[in-house]
């Protein structure tokens, strides 16, 4: 059974850092590309950053620049550093694994999200 955790959500001043942990299980995570995705009140969830099986990373024009993806195939994580963080940023975050069985055939799975609220 997939089982994706996040953790490191909390309640920041906007301006600091926070890093998120997602662990995986029950998949394979080194053949996974996985990311990170937020969804704000009343918004659709949108895409914050993914990180392909060979390491190569993709953010969001919001926050490039400010958040870091990365990941440990030895300890199945995938990590989101946060750094020059804004109110905007508020959200719950979640984790996706993405496996791309064959061309027609793929298999996601999403953790429950943590919340990350940043104060002005």
């Amino acid at each position: 059974q997939v089982q994706l955790v996040e953790s490191g959500g909390g309640l920041v001043q906007a301006g600091g850092s926070l890093r998120l942990s997602c662990a995986a299980s029950g998949i394979s995570f080194s053949a996974n590309d996985m990311g990170w995705y937020r969804q704000a009140p009343g918004m659709q969830r949108e895409l914050v950053a993914t990180i392909t099986t060979g390491g190569i990373t993709n953010y969001a024009d919001a926050v490039k620049g400010r958040f870091t993806i990365s990941r440990a195939n030895a300890k199945n994580t995938v990590d989101l550093q946060m750094d020059s963080t804004k109110p905007e940023d508020t959200a719950v975050y979640f984790c996706k694994s993405r496996l791309a069985v064959t061309l027609e055939r793929v298999l996601e799975a999403w953790g429950q999200g943590t919340l990350v609220t940043l104060s002005s």
